[in-house]
């Protein structure tokens, strides 16, 4: 018999692909897996994980979909696509949700299995979509996966139930033929995942070849896509998401600095994943605390920190809200402390699993009297490395509590990150005070250095006693004093010594044109679509220039000037316009604002429309 003749491969840049289920259909596993082996190949690799609050909702329904999309290109990318060339609904649900995201023309790989009476009513399907031309947009393929499943792993003997949670892999078997993807890595991955359990192992990994076959032999894929590799920078590199740069740069801060590190934090989505992380790393001196609540959380950490540890906690919105009296105090005993506040939709419980930057006003201003403190926000998940080093170094050598700003999507989504060489990493010098600092007296804790920092004393240190509290401190003494000019200077001087971090910090650069028409500010999460928008506008032509922040206290210091090169600014943030009114206070300067509350991220797109809107002198 002939072989049978291979399909064509058509090579594109870039794709786009979502799988999109119940959430207990293994989605989220399915897009991890997808990733880890594109980025192994070679691509550049962005993803957006998008999962229900609630641990299982009602199967079948709306509000229990969970989807995972990846955008991977053989060039540098800073998004995870604006919408989706290729969709695996796995069931009506799926489908209701996800459709609208879904190129004209897109592939479309639907589970019909699924596709039953009882389930179009919880999805609220008032017809069955498989039928007319509510998909005529589309290249639809109908694929029976939970029965091809349910025969590829008939020969392990599970029962149905265990049988049909193996769709998943048989999904991703397609999709890995579909664009060309090797299935080492996963079925490495299924081995040593399930070798406790060689019958659960067997049966994903002959879903997952099954699925493949599949792709391979069924007359109706009649193309195979190929996605080359990207040319990075060389170097060794792994995907991380931003919860997992951000506990090994709290690691390498540590180490940089010689302290051991102490992580105080209570589980809340979407932080929890930092605490549960820094728990395995125990052999690098690594001590971390689920502590009863936030406030026990936070005060650990401000207690490790007066002991000498790099000391840090962890929450979300709600629970900065509830560590906010305790982070005054480390601003009053000048200690140094880092807090990381995931974002998440909000208000109260809000929507927990979904992004949002709508706490920016909190950490900068929601805390009771004069109580500044630097903040810095990642923009990507790998860049959460550097950041938690960049902020532990300020924490550290200006002696204050410094907030790091990341969010929901940064904290899930992944990208290939490059190992830094751990020798070319900068050290954190650190001079704990080892004698007197007053020949005339007692010890002065609160005796200034040029940067306005007060000495570290660790306690037990011969002759270096002295008292700490939230109560007003006398200057240098640090004795309790109600004095009101002594009470004035003090927060002056907390004041100053936060402002002179800029001096660490310096300027920012400006993307694309350094002045001329329009300036798009971004700070955050927002970095990726708004640098995407600024380079297409900047290849096409347009005077666009992009500032992202990364210091939101204190600005860069040479931010009056950037401005004042541009005639007109347009600040993009999710939330309904935070910084906006912070640069529109601070600089008398009319900034125009690109709003998004919705829980998802800004697509290019959007950016790219208000920027023309701008540039047209429409909006």
């Amino acid at each position: 018999m002939p072989a049978a003749t291979p399909k064509p491969t058509e090579s594109v840049t870039s794709a786009t692909v979502r799988f999109a289920g119940d959430s207990g259909d293994g989605m989220q596993l399915a897009g991890t897996q997808f990733t880890h082996t594109s980025a192994i190949f070679g691509n550049d690799v962005s993803t957006l994980p998008d999962f229900p609050a609630e641990i299982r909702a009602p199967a079948g329904t709306l509000a229990g979909v969970s989807g995972f999309q990846i955008n991977f290109s053989s060039r540098d990318i800073h998004t995870p696509g604006d919408r989706v060339d290729a969709l695996i609904a796995m069931n009506p649900a799926a489908l209701k949700s996800n459709l609208a995201d879904l190129v004209e023309g897109g592939i479309l790989i639907i589970n019909v299995d699924e596709f039953t009476e009882a389930n179009l009513k919880r999805a609220k399907w008032d017809h069955n979509p498989l039928e007319g031309d509510t998909l005529h947009a589309y290249r639809v393929y109908e694929v029976p996966i939970t029965r091809h499943t349910m025969e590829a792993v008939k020969p392990t003997g599970l029962g149905a139930k265990e049988a049909s949670r193996c769709k998943n892999f048989y999904a991703l078997g397609m999709v890995f033929w579909l664009y060309d993807r090797p299935l080492d890595t996963t079925l490495g991955w299924i081995d040593k995942k399930f070798s406790r359990r060689e019958e659960i192992a067997e049966a994903n990994t002959l879903a997952l070849r099954a699925g493949y076959s599949f792709g391979d032999t069924a007359e109706m894929f009649s193309v195979q896509y190929a996605v080359t590799r990207a040319t990075l920078p060389a170097g060794t590199y792994r995907n991380v998401t931003g919860n997992q740069a951000l506990a090994m740069g709290l690691v390498a801060a540590a180490r940089l600095s010689d302290r051991p590190l102490f992580y105080g934090s209570y589980p809340i989505t979407p932080a929890s994943d930092i605490l549960h992380e820094l728990s395995s790393y125990k052999h690098f001196d690594v001590r971390t605390f689920q502590a009863e609540d936030e406030i026990a959380a936070v005060c650990s950490a401000i207690g490790a920190g007066f002991g000498g540890a790099l000391a840090a906690t962890g929450s979300s919105g709600p629970g900065i809200a509830l560590k906010q009296e305790a982070i005054g105090l480390g601003v009053m005993t000048e200690l140094p402390l880092l807090i990381i506040d995931v974002q998440r939709a909000g208000p109260s419980t809000g929507m927990p699993t979904k992004p949002e930057q709508t706490d920016l006003w909190q950490v900068l201003l929601g805390r009771n009297g004069e109580c500044p403190l630097p903040v810095v926000a990642a923009q990507s998940p790998g860049d959460c490395f550097r950041t938690a080093i960049e902020a532990a170094r300020v924490a550290m050598q200006y002696m204050t509590p410094v907030v790091i700003l990341s969010d929901g999507f940064l904290a899930n989504s992944s990208e290939p990150w490059k190992i830094p060489d751990v020798d070319g990493l900068e050290k954190i010098e650190i001079r704990h005070a080892v004698e007197n600092n007053n020949p005339d007296g007692n010890f002065l804790p609160y005796l200034r250095n040029e940067r306005g920092s007060r000495p570290w004393a660790l306690p037990g240190t011969p002759g270096l006693e002295h008292r700490i509290g939230g109560l007003s401190k006398d200057d240098r003494t640090g004795n309790v004093s109600y004095d009101p000019l002594n009470h004035e200077k003090m927060i002056h001087l907390r004041a100053g010594k936060v402002a002179n971090v800029a001096d660490s910090v310096g300027p920012q650069p400006v993307f694309g044109e350094p002045h001329g028409k329009l300036l798009v500010i971004s700070w955050g999460g927002t970095y990726g679509p708004v640098r995407t928008a600024v380079a297409d506008a900047v290849d096409a032509g347009k005077s666009v220039g992009h500032l992202h922040l990364r210091w939101l206290n204190p600005l860069p210091s040479d931010l009056t000037e950037v401005l004042d090169s541009f005639e007109r600014v347009l600040i993009c943030e999710m939330n309904s316009g935070q910084l906006q009114l912070l640069i529109r206070g601070r600089y008398c300067l009319d900034a125009a604002g690109l709003h998004k509350v919705q829980g998802r991220p800004f697509t290019v797109a959007e950016v790219a429309e208000r920027m023309d809107a701008m540039l047209e002198g429409q909006a």
